[in-house]
């Protein structure tokens, strides 16, 4: 581990296209450069008529050239950020040129001719962490940011961007360093030194565990919220599950007929329940069939199933539970290995609309939630959606009022934190020399500093910044 001002600074100018990029499609285009050279390349290729000032945070008017031909590229407006008030805390300009493809592909050409270097995924906000604007928290809370599949999830992660995390991770790393001088000082100055208050060292660092634990706490929400839950709904033929799609996704996104064996292959819909984002997978009716296409939709499913964070069993209501069906239940009932948790299900009895009069409740083999719908009527997708919910508690990250969330890494980080502060209590308890207590105190403040950047390495920042999109 390094202290990240110790890392090498960026020198070389880089260039990326800043927006999304379809063809026919999206009005503006932006082009990004940082470093110095950012200024000069612009003064190249951007002419501004007229007096315009080249000032800091102003956007000017004009077109773009080839510098060599003088032909026009576009006509765009150019916005300049000085360093260090910008992103990067580098020179920093923006070419807003017209959308589509091949306008800002030619700018971005343009800039690299002239000496820029097309910027590696993450990189704008790598400057922006090496030049201390961003800690490692915030960096990655951008990338979280630009991922959101909800409004929940955006607002954590911006809590993120706001420094948040970050400042309660500085907090607990700041105490655990005050620890660490008392501890320090008694080694080199124990005889001019009062003795070290054992029971106030051991009630500090059990503070600091139960706040680490309460903000480890929030790693399953975190996962809930970044990668959203899959959802399959399984059953067998005609008992309603493309319907069910339809209702729930509020469009018609699969063919419903009243012939068995209609849906082939899978259909997904993409949700958004509860501030949870929800890929939903309608799959083909699993039964005995001879015809090889329907056996290859009936194989994707049980793969569907068995991939699946939470199966819907859908059976029709008017026909009751079946054989078939406690067949199918136990299909996808266990996980893919053996001593795997089991799979959550919820049975979803569909056309409670033609249930016989004086019908029994459907009981599954074990106590599971089961739903009524009638899904072509469109009634029950609400009592399903917060059975969703409650199944897989995320009423309680509802509840929560979560101000922000850790990621995998984080929580990595954080676990390691708090097994190393369990284990300088447990060396206090045991009476051992000051020197052992330094130990795994000095590990939990790597942790800490491991996860705000105060101490990384350069592997560890090529990891975390090749997941974030090219020109961020």
């Amino acid at each position: 581990m390094v202290s990240r001002h110790s890392l090498p600074p960026a020198t070389v100018t880089i260039a990326a296209i800043a927006t999304a990029i379809v063809p026919q499609q999206g009005s503006v285009g932006i082009v990004r450069l940082s470093g110095g050279e950012a200024l000069a390349i612009a003064g190249h290729l951007f002419h501004a008529p007229g007096d315009q000032p080249w000032e800091s945070h102003r956007i000017l008017y004009g077109f773009l050239r080839h510098p060599d031909t003088g032909d026009p590229v576009d006509e765009a407006l150019l916005l300049i950020m000085r360093a260090p008030r910008s992103y990067t805390r580098e020179d920093v300009v923006e070419f807003h040129c017209h959308g589509g493809l091949m306008v800002v592909q030619q700018v971005l050409q343009l800039c690299l001719q002239q000496g820029a270097r097309l910027a590696e995924p993450g990189e704008f906000t790598l400057r922006a962490f090496l030049n201390g604007r961003l800690d490692l928290t915030q960096a990655e809370g951008v990338a979280d940011l630009v991922a959101a599949q909800s409004n929940l999830a955006a607002q954590t992660a911006l809590a993120g961007v706001r420094g948040k995390l970050g400042q309660s991770i500085g907090q607990l790393r700041s105490t655990g360093l005050d620890i660490l001088a008392e501890i320090e000082a008694r080694l080199d100055f124990e005889e001019d030194l009062p003795p070290l208050d054992e029971a106030q060292i051991r009630q500090r660092l059990g503070q600091m565990a139960e706040q680490v634990g309460a903000i480890l706490a929030t790693a399953e929400a975190g996962t809930l919220l970044r990668t959203g839950l899959k959802v399959a709904i399984v059953g067998r033929p005609n008992v309603g599950k493309s319907s069910l799609l339809n209702a729930w996704s509020r469009c018609d996104r699969a063919i419903v007929t009243d012939l068995p064996g209609t849906t082939r292959d899978l259909v997904e819909s993409q949700l958004v329940v509860g501030g949870i984002p929800i890929q939903v997978v309608d799959t083909a009716g699993i039964r005995h069939a001879h015809d090889r296409v329907e056996q290859l939709g009936i194989e994707r499913s049980r793969q569907a199933a068995q991939s699946a964070d939470l199966v819907l069993l859908t059976i029709d209501g008017s026909v009751g539970w079946t054989e078939e069906d406690t067949d199918l239940y136990h299909l996808v009932r266990s996980g893919p290995t053996a001593g795997q948790t089991l799979r959550p299900i919820i049975v979803v009895v569909n056309k409670q609309d033609l249930l016989p009069p004086h019908h029994l409740p459907v009981q599954p083999p074990d106590p599971i939630p089961v739903i009524y719908t009638a899904a072509a009527q469109n009634q029950g997708i609400e009592a399903l959606e917060t059975a969703i919910l409650s199944t897989i508690h995320a009423d309680q990250v509802q509840a929560s009022n979560l101000e922000f969330t850790v990621n995998q890494r984080q929580a990595a980080a954080l676990h390691s934190a708090l097994l190393a502060l369990h284990q300088v209590q447990q060396t206090i308890l045991e009476h051992l020399p000051l020197d052992f207590w330094t130990i795994d105190l000095r590990l939990a403040i790597q942790a800490l500093g491991s996860i705000t950047g105060d101490e990384v390495t350069e592997s560890m920042l090529d990891e975390i910044f090749s997941r974030f999109c090219i020109g961020k």
